[in-house]
């Protein structure tokens, strides 16, 4: 037995002797008459961690208006999803393929939709930008985003010029759900979790995934628990400013008479809750680039680790789907992968300034599509993850509310926050392209009622009350817990609040995201042959020239500075094809290398050729570029 297997016996061994212990004390114990009436938990590794393994929820929210048509005013379940991309490929066979680019860790599909149109020639011959959505379970906001970008694109095609130009002339590759399980947990059951279902030991005991959360008052959320304490015994209070009584603030010391829980029990006896729920690893940690093992795992005590890393890099099934796709189709300048919550269009790098890891030039272009994609998405922050988004709560008061509100401490001086193995690291420093891991959403912190340059909770509520009929704060309800006794349950809505849009706000916010995704994808290069000529040559007889002018009419290079370091593309090249008769003249090569054309950048190649009396024929003339596509054009000699 090696020692990899005696380990996983050890800690089998260990697991069951916990499971036993605490199934006894659960049984016999002082709590054991009610901890009894309780779902059975679970505590041995791999038992529990899909939709199937807790009660399911039927949302609401995920209701279409109407079976069949497509909305936007509700969150579209993995079956939905894949009936509408089968439909658009039955539907526009000329313009849409479908097809599964691996499974799940649960062993589901992971569908992808290539948009381009094939009369025009293959998408691996065109320039592509990727876009993929809900890589985070929760986070299904992306989900919707990437659904809209392709369903807006195919609605628009042969009406829109500017929808058809980029359809017939790009690729566009569109994964709406690249982590299904996740989803289907999220849409179908009360149960969150940060990416993959794969069980996890969060809390380092030995047992995975023994300690979720559990819908006790059966609403189908887990909401916050508050329970009254003895006046300075508690940690928080009632916010003084909400007359309703329903918000509640971090009290100074002495003074809370409420502590405040996440709804559910502690499964294990530790004396938390929920805190080794289903899953707990980090696709978005997964990439090669800059990957740092789990904490635990470096052995040194002084390296540096990440959280949710994975057992080693593309450990992880949907994230080798991401990798092993893109090396295959290295004609994808562009990538998008979307999260939420800020709102921010964000990139890298992830382990240092932009100024330190980016090339000059790539910089300018980031720099750019940030300030654009702020003016259409109306996002205020835009910038990298090591510095930018670590800063969150510098400068304007507005930006200050919103990092405070997802938690971001202020430091007295800047400094950077690095994370490690992180989607927009790989993309742009391992596979050289413009990537954007934007994030959508602002947790609800929607209207500034007094125009003070920040959304509080307070206002939030407001907003609810008056806009939404307040259903997205649910009030305090007394409830008998089995181990705490008397609570109350209640607070903002999880799901559809604080993680993503209420389904009244969804389209609005998809939209602008989507439209910032069609600005990059019209941004990319292409190649073109501008014109071709024969001409002779003077005092040469039987020989003659093609003159060939060759452009890049996107904003886009054919390649960053970074894809040419990382040899991702080859140079561009251009060539010639001769006909019977026609040759080159010595020391003229057909093919030529020509390095990487700029944005919007012209230039003209010759090729002298001898041709024997009575040849005709034509001569093909091409380019080709790995991220800026193919064209030809033919040439009539004699």
């Amino acid at each position: 037995m090696n020692k990899r297997m005696r380990q996983v016996v050890v800690l089998s061994l260990i697991a069951a002797a916990a499971a036993i212990a605490f199934a006894t004390a659960q049984d016999f114990g002082p709590r054991g008459r009610q901890a009894s009436k309780l779902p059975p938990t679970y505590t041995v590794g791999g038992v529990r961690h899909g939709v199937s393994h807790f009660p399911k929820v039927s949302y609401e929210f995920t209701k279409p208006e109407k079976e069949g048509e497509m909305d936007f005013a509700h969150y579209h379940t993995y079956d939905e999803i894949v009936h509408f991309l089968r439909k658009w490929a039955a539907d526009h066979p000329n313009l849409v393929d479908l097809y599964s680019v691996g499974k799940s860790f649960e062993g589901r599909d992971i569908w992808q939709i290539t948009i381009t149109n094939k009369a025009t020639g293959k998408d691996t011959d065109k320039p592509a930008m990727f876009i993929e959505g809900n890589r985070h379970s929760g986070e299904v906001t992306a989900a919707e985003c990437a659904l809209w970008f392709a369903w807006h694109i195919l609605s628009g095609y042969g009406k829109d010029p500017a929808l058809t130009k980029l359809v017939d002339t790009k690729a566009l590759y569109v994964r709406p759900k690249n982590n299904p399980d996740g989803s289907e947990l999220y849409l179908n059951t009360a149960q969150t979790n940060r990416s993959t279902v794969r069980p996890y030991d969060d809390d380092g005991d030995g047992l995975l995934d023994e300690d979720p959360a559990e819908d006790l008052d059966g609403d189908g959320f887990i909401l916050q628990m508050r329970q009254k304490v003895e006046p300075g015994k508690g940690t928080m209070m009632i916010d003084p400013q909400d007359p309703s009584g329903r918000l509640m603030v971090r009290a100074p010391a002495g003074r809370g008479d409420y502590n405040v829980f996440p709804e559910g029990i502690d499964n294990d006896g530790d004396g938390r809750t929920n805190e080794d729920g289903v899953g707990g690893l980090d696709l978005h940690r997964n990439y090669p680039e800059n990957w740092r093992p789990m904490p635990g795992l470096e052995l040194t005590g002084r390296g540096w680790t990440q959280g949710g890393a994975g057992e080693f890099p593309l450990s992880e099934p949907e994230t080798r789907a991401v990798f092993s796709f893109l090396l295959e189709h290295p004609n994808v300048g562009i990538g998008q992968t979307m999260d939420t919550t800020v709102p921010m269009l964000l990139h890298g790098p992830s382990t240092s300034r932009m100024s330190e890891s980016m090339f000059p030039e790539d910089m300018k272009i980031y720099r750019y599509f940030d300030e654009q994609g702020k003016k259409i998405t109306g996002y205020p922050n835009a910038g990298d993850t090591y510095w930018d988004y670590a800063n969150l709560g510098r400068g304007d008061r507005e930006t200050q509310a919103r990092a405070a509100a997802m938690g971001f401490e202020t430091p007295s001086e800047p400094q950077g926050r690095p994370l490690f193995g992180h989607s927009p690291d790989f993309g742009y420093l391992y596979y050289g392209a413009v990537w954007y891991g934007d994030e959508l959403w602002n947790g609800g912190r929607v209207k500034d009622y007094d125009g003070d340059g920040r959304v509080t909770d307070l206002e939030a509520l407001r907003y609810i009350d008056e806009e939404l009929g307040g259903r997205y704060f649910k009030p305090w309800t007394k409830f008998v817990h089995p181990q705490l006794g008397e609570v109350e349950i209640g607070g903002f809505n999880p799901k559809f609040w604080r993680q993503n849009p209420p389904v009244e706000l969804l389209e609005e916010w998809i939209r602008k995201e989507a439209m910032f995704n069609l600005f990059l994808a019209q941004s990319l290069p292409q190649v073109k042959i501008v014109s071709a000529a024969v001409r002779p040559v003077r005092k040469e007889a039987d020989t003659v020239e093609i003159a060939a002018v060759f452009a890049n009419e996107g904003f886009l290079p054919t390649a960053l500075k970074m894809a040419d370091r990382v040899k991702i593309v080859r140079p561009d090249a251009v060539s010639v094809r001769l006909p019977s008769g026609a040759e080159l003249a010595p020391g003229v090569r057909a093919r030529q290398e020509i390095g990487y054309l700029q944005g919007g950048e012209t230039r003209e190649i010759r090729w002298k050729i001898k041709v024997k009396p009575g040849t005709s024929g034509e001569a093909e003339v091409s380019i080709s570029s790995t991220r800026g596509g193919l064209a030809k054009t033919a040439v009539r000699i004699g």
